[in-house]
């Protein structure tokens, strides 16, 4: 795995940790007992439709809103002390949520595969896996998971690492969601033929958000492309400032996950 030479350093810790930890995993399982369980005893599990599901909300004129599950964060430590998964996610889809978002990043997010797989029995929704993937193995792995759907960040790979582990994904039925931080990381996604690009407002090396970043990419993308914006969303206002630059797909985390009841922010902020 080739990261961009320009990869932050904070970003560079979480890949180097993440590769030793794949390097373990594979030791316990390998990868080809790995994909033989996919292509086995799982090779017909229900797969729901990421992108199908944001796509219907918006067609319907209602905002597409991913709702992250999230214990914790480099940047900010803890976000939610009173931390369990099957209440957020019920919440969540109570609320109106299209999508969910489970953070599986044990090491720097507090992260678990299990808070994936209960988020994902207790509702019907689609789910993203939402991690740092850099190798193929993972995309099996998230399949073996139950996830729906796997993130690829632009900044973490280069461009023979995206078009593998996208191939992976799809040859699985798995979507996709890249994500990219700037123009240069968003011509690169665009290379790639899929149908959701995430537009991430937070700066890498700074950790600063503006929602600028989002609506200084949106002239760069192809029109039958879901646009999704994340990081920054903060209240109803900034809603309002995506939505009249037509943008309607949001992915949403720390906010939903500093109210005492998720799913209610979530209504009362989208709906």
């Amino acid at each position: 795995m080739d990261a961009a030479l320009d990869t932050p350093t904070v970003l560079k810790k979480i890949l180097t940790k993440k590769i030793a930890e794949v390097a373990s995993r594979r030791r316990n399982v390998s990868l080809a007992e790995l994909e033989q369980q996919c292509c086995g005893e799982l090779k017909n599990r229900e797969v729901r439709s990421f992108s199908g599901a944001l796509s219907a909300k918006i067609n319907t004129g209602v905002s597409a809103v991913i709702a992250e599950i999230k214990k914790a964060s480099p940047s900010k430590g803890v976000i939610r002390e009173n931390f369990d998964p099957e209440k957020i996610a019920i919440s969540y889809q109570k609320g109106g949520a299209a999508c969910l978002s489970v953070l599986t990043e044990s090491a720097f997010f507090q992260g678990s595969d299990d808070y994936l797989k209960i988020a994902r029995n207790a509702t019907c929704l689609p789910v993203l896996r939402k991690d740092f993937i850099v190798d193929p193995y993972q995309v099996y792995e998230s399949y073996a998971l139950g996830a729906d759907c796997i993130l690829l960040i632009v900044a973490a790979l280069s461009q023979i690492d995206i078009e593998e582990l996208h191939g992976v994904a799809r040859q699985l039925g798995l979507d996709v969601l890249m994500e990219v931080h700037n123009e240069e990381e968003l011509d690169r996604a665009l290379l790639i033929d899929n149908p959701m690009i995430g537009i991430n407002n937070r700066n890498l090396h700074t950790f600063e958000t503006s929602l600028d970043t989002t609506i200084q990419l949106l002239n760069k993308i192809p029109k039958n492309r879901i646009i999704i914006t994340e990081s920054g969303i903060l209240n109803s206002d900034d809603v309002a400032t995506m939505k009249d630059h037509d943008v309607n797909a949001f992915l949403v985390g720390e906010t939903f996950m500093r109210a005492d009841d998720p799913g209610l922010k979530l209504s009362e902020m989208f709906m």
